[in-house]
């Protein structure tokens, strides 16, 4: 067994491998980059090595920098995560010739896997189901146009060393694909130096779930189960869970089988994982291979017992599978959330800062892999994950029910985050039902991610949280005048509740240990013990115990959030909300005029000039934030005034771009 593995990697990733090496008595080696030298997994690690400036160019890509580490260090092995190098075959091969174990496959079977054209082709041969498309390389987007027609809308554009959501498009026009061939070819040069394109059928209504395999250098594989990865915004994964709540056995076994068979027709060894695209009748087809340990690789563990990051160690220091696949059992449920430093108000844009106040939740079948702490710095670099929260239960309704609880009880400042709207996915009825598909998001937040604009359940909670608030601060009020001189201060049973603006009479008194609170015909009793100043109130309403994320605002309101419900909430006495009703509302700024960039970024182009007459929907210019292009559109028909920044520029959030006549 190896005595000292250095992890190439940063973030969740790299703490998570970090804790089963420590586990296994295996001494650890982190590197950074200038950014990352007071991350967390620096801080893990046994030593650190600094390899570079922040940009993961110069550093966390650079495989010389990697080796060199290896080799001051004596690390005899390399963990390389996922993202960064961990799919790179010239930095599995520059590893072994150094004398380095990799742990992960073979240099051949990442370069086999990793060109999704040349993967298509393996798995065809291999006997796997494979979706309708052109595989040879695409050169131009009239190409790309015929090549559409002749399969039929709508299709997938998609970049051969793809991955992550990068360099995809879906089309369904001709206008569509060209404009889908420019900038997943465009995209896919900025993230993977090659921007070959090819295009395949694109399967409606699809169910992304993917096997995991497993293999020794002895010839042995074995499959371990499904992951249900349908939950995706951007193509990129959001919520993921095993078992599926899909397949029947015959299907899972199916599937496993065709995983196995390509795996073993590339020499695989290692952990890795098989995507496939499902459709409603349980029809499978061939989607990659990831040749790496997947975000989502949490919820296999829960369900089979294994740590995958252990056993990827020993395979790689040469140990056999210790069982075969009559062994693996999958037993439970796990559901893993994603959570993410990114505005979902602004169409999931990124957002960087420091973590003023990280509080993650514990409790019976939650895990949480994370690479962050309080105070540390969410980097525009990187990607801008926070952590993995992962729910488990012995069925699928009890991990949902502890996940909502858990993101109930997530809370985060600093940044703008997706804890709400992960929360509010989880309530959906339809992601209760287990009916998923990767248009989830799309069809069920049609408007985009906006605050209910009527009374929904969530509401309630949140109601009496206001309500016992309100009284819990009055009463810490009372008792301090109360202490003056003839000072007697009574605390009115009646107010008025301003939910968004939206008027509930309520009245509230102490009963027992608890409070007697009236919502217009509803009564119940509900009792807290939350102070001033703490950022989650627990009510509990008999059995039933309900957290709210709460927040002081400017104009005696709170910031409140239940249930992926996010309200801005008011407590008056009658009279003064009858008077606030009567008062006009202010104005916002009137920016209609204006392009502005929605995320800190780096303005890549302009797509109109001063002068230049737009039609509603025309692209104006695209703004890069962590690698991933953003396509700013005309709203509205109109003339360009004004250019006010340039290519190359360094952009804020809502920083002017351009303006209009």
């Amino acid at each position: 067994m190896f005595k000292k593995i250095l992890i190439a990697n940063r973030g969740e990733i790299a703490c998570r491998v970090i804790r089963t090496a420590q586990r296994m008595g295996i001494a650890t080696v982190a590197v950074y980059s200038d950014a990352d030298a007071e991350a967390l997994h620096v801080r893990m690690a046994d030593e650190a090595v600094p390899i570079g400036p922040a940009p993961s160019g110069e550093s966390y890509l650079k495989i010389e920098r990697i080796v060199e580490a290896c080799r001051m260090t004596g690390a005899e092995a390399v963990h390389p995560g996922y993202g960064f190098l961990s799919e790179n075959a010239a930095f599995a091969t520059a590893l072994a010739t150094a004398g380095v174990a990799f742990i992960g496959p073979g240099p051949e079977a990442i370069a086999a896997m990793g060109d999704k054209i040349q993967s298509k082709r393996l798995a065809r041969d291999a006997g796997v189901s494979s979706v309708p498309g052109q595989l040879a390389v695409i050169p131009d987007a009239d190409s790309a146009v015929k090549i559409a027609r002749d399969i039929g809308y709508p299709v997938m554009i998609k970049a051969s060393a793809g991955g992550g959501g990068k360099g995809m498009r879906i089309a369904a026009s001709d206008e569509e694909t060209r404009e889908g061939f420019r900038s997943a070819a465009s995209e896919a040069k900025s993230s993977f130096a090659d921007d070959r394109i090819f295009i395949e059928k694109y399967i409606e209504e699809p169910r992304h779930i993917e096997i995991q395999v497993l293999g020794d250098t002895f010839g042995n594989l074995v499959y371990l189960g499904e992951r249900e990865c349908s939950i995706q915004r951007r193509h990129q994964k959001v919520i993921e869970e095993a078992p599926s709540p899909f397949l029947d056995n015959d299907t899972r076994k199916a599937m496993g089988r065709q995983a196995v068979a390509l795996a073993r027709a590339v020499g695989y060894r290692s952990a890795g994982t098989v995507e496939f695209i499902v459709d409603r009748d349980r029809n499978f087809y061939f989607l990659e291979m990831n040749t790496r340990l997947q975000v989502e690789h949490p919820v296999t563990e829960l369900v089979t017992g294994l740590d995958l990051v252990e056993l990827m160690i020993r395979i790689a220091a040469g140990d056999p599978l210790p069982f075969t696949q009559k062994d693996v059992r999958l037993e439970g449920w796990a559901i893993e959330a994603r959570i993410y430093a990114e505005d979902p108000s602004r169409n999931f844009l990124p957002s960087t800062g420091r973590l003023i106040r990280y509080r993650p939740p514990a409790g019976a079948g939650l895990r949480l892999d994370t690479g962050v702490f309080e105070g540390a710095e969410i980097s525009v670099y990187y990607d801008p994950m926070i952590a993995k929260l992962v729910a488990s239960g012995p069925d699928r309704d009890t991990a949902i029910e502890r996940l909502r609880g858990a993101l109930d009880s997530f809370y985060v400042a600093g940044v703008q985050h997706n804890i709400a709207f992960l929360a509010a996915v989880a309530a959906k009825p339809r992601f209760r039902a287990g009916a998923l598909s990767t248009d989830f998001i799309a069809e069920e937040f049609r408007g985009g991610v906006t605050p209910p604009s009527g009374f929904v359940e969530p509401d309630r909670v949140i109601l009496l949280a206001a309500a016992l608030a309100h009284r819990r601060i009055r009463e810490r009020e009372t008792a301090t005048d109360g202490k003056l001189a003839g000072a007697h201060i009574e605390i009115a049973e009646r107010s008025v509740v301003l939910l968004d603006g939206r008027p509930y009479p309520v009245s509230l008194r102490p009963e027992d240990d608890a409070y007697r609170i009236a919502i217009g015909e509803e009564i119940c009793s509900a009792a807290t013990d939350w102070q001033p100043g703490e950022v989650l109130l627990q009510i509990r309403v008999g059995e039933r115990v309900a957290t709210v994320q709460i927040e002081r605002q400017a104009g005696a309101a709170f910031r409140l959030v239940h249930g992926g419900v996010v309200r801005r909430a008011q407590v008056l006495a009658p009279r003064a909300a009858q008077l606030l009703a009567l008062m006009p509302e202010k104005q916002a700024s009137d920016t209609s005029r204006l392009l502005l960039s929605p995320m800190p970024g780096l303005l890549s182009s302009v797509a109109v000039r001063q002068g230049q007459e737009v039609k509603a929907g025309e692209p104006l210019a695209v703004v890069e934030a962590m690698k991933m292009e953003n396509i700013l559109r005309a709203e509205r028909d109109g003339r360009v005034a004004r250019i006010r920044a340039n290519p190359g520029d360094s952009l804020a959030v809502d920083q002017v771009i351009l303006e209009f006549e």
